[in-house]
């Protein structure tokens, strides 16, 4: 295993909401839909001026033996979206992007997106609950800890089995190898890209953890030709995700009881297939919008913390429900769950109204389920680092 350190010149143009949505058709892999219609406008106007970016590769060697069963789907065409531009000043934002309307099949249309920033966390509501048990509560020390940091922050690359694959890291500036840190990843949806995930503050997480986590942004694959996403194919995902897993515990100090996933859309897809794939090591999921059925849904009987947001308008709302119910089951949790009296919810704008949050009921000390849903189309959950950050720091 080698590494070589990747610098990077980018200098950010804006911090704009980026619309990007999977169009994502019946759970059978073997019915095709057609697509909806187009999504609204909207987005970002960057000023005038130019930026330069020069990287060097990272390049880390890894070998993985894991396996997970994969699901396919047949999906139609989503938008696809390139890094932010490099400038010399300052951006300015152009306006919220409308949801994409539904094509006739019930998928969602190409250009549908997030009508609210992802990073953005001025809601003061968690909508978490403060359950602490479970296996974990002691911190478990990596194999990196107590040695000085083998990683740093910046975009890297790591071999997965003859496979170059990509991601960037984050880890705090005042960062003590002493101290076991949370690992949270994040998951682009299709067409987007680590950089994204980058540019918008880990879905919010970046601002509010106030370096009490190391963060990642992996990046996908092509699918499909129609950009990078999750389809795990050949268990490939859930191998990447293996890989860095265990490079970070190896040379950083992570807390093993305290690994995270969140993500939109696909992203959100593959934060269940981890929750689902046994030897993850996942503590705690924050799907949003998404189903368990593209990239695969391994058997098994682990438990796993999961907070889950969708659009009651999303055409991928019926196995996101099922996903639901595979962690309610799992969990142990009774059927009928509670409405939340305090929940994510209250922080919403009224255009996301009707909200709801509910909490299962009953469910194995340690591993709540909560599941929110709210008026909207296939888009990432507004408002909702803050109360991401603090369902999983409960723990």
């Amino acid at each position: 295993m080698y590494f070589e350190h990747r610098t990077s010149g980018i200098v950010l143009a804006a911090h704009a909401a980026l619309a990007l949505c999977l169009s994502c058709s019946s759970s059978d892999p073997s019915e095709e839909d057609t697509g909806g219609s187009s999504g609204g406008s909207g987005g970002a106007s960057a000023a005038s001026g130019t930026g330069t970016t020069s990287t060097t590769p990272t390049t880390v060697t890894a070998t993985t033996s894991s396996a997970v069963t994969t699901g396919s789907a047949t999906t139609s065409s989503a938008t696809t979206s390139a890094p932010a531009t490099t400038t010399g000043s300052p951006a300015t934002t152009g306006a919220n992007g409308s949801g994409g309307t539904t094509g006739s099949d019930g998928s969602v249309g190409a250009g549908g997106g997030n009508t609210t920033g992802p990073g953005d966390t001025s809601a003061s509501v968690t909508g978490a609950t403060t359950t602490t048990g479970g296996p974990g509560n002691d911190a478990a020390p990596s194999a990196g800890c107590d040695n000085p940091a083998g990683l740093t922050s910046g975009p890297a690359s790591i071999d997965v089995n003859g496979t170059m694959r990509d991601y960037i890291l984050l880890v705090p500036d005042d960062y003590d190898p002493s101290h076991p840190y949370k690992l949270i990843f994040g998951w682009h949806p299709w067409g987007g890209s680590a950089q994204q995930t980058e540019q918008m503050g880990y879905f919010g997480l970046e601002d509010v953890s106030e370096g009490q986590a190391i963060l990642v942004a992996p990046e996908g694959l092509d699918y499909q030709g129609m950009g990078l996403g999750w389809a795990n194919e050949g268990g490939q995902d859930v191998e990447f995700y293996h890989a860095m897993q265990e490079l970070f515990s190896a040379e950083l100090c992570i807390d093993e009881n305290r690994i995270f996933s969140t993500g939109f859309s696909f992203g959100a897809m593959f934060s269940f297939t981890l929750a689902c794939t046994q030897d993850s090591m996942m503590r705690a999921i924050a799907p949003q919008a998404g189903n368990a059925q593209v990239a695969g849904c391994e058997d098994g009987p682990r438990s796993v913390a999961t907070m889950a947001f969708i659009g009651v308008d999303d055409s991928l709302i019926d196995g996101h429900r099922q996903a639901v119910q595979t962690f309610s089951e799992r969990n142990g949790c009774m059927p009928d769950p509670v409405t939340m009296d305090s929940s994510w919810c209250d922080g919403l704008d009224a255009q996301f109204e009707p909200c709801t949050c509910v909490e299962y009921q009953g469910c194995s000390a340690g591993y709540p389920l909560i599941e929110c849903e709210y008026k909207a189309g296939h888009q990432f959950a507004p408002n909702s680092g803050e109360t991401i950050w603090n369902f999983f720091s409960q723990f």
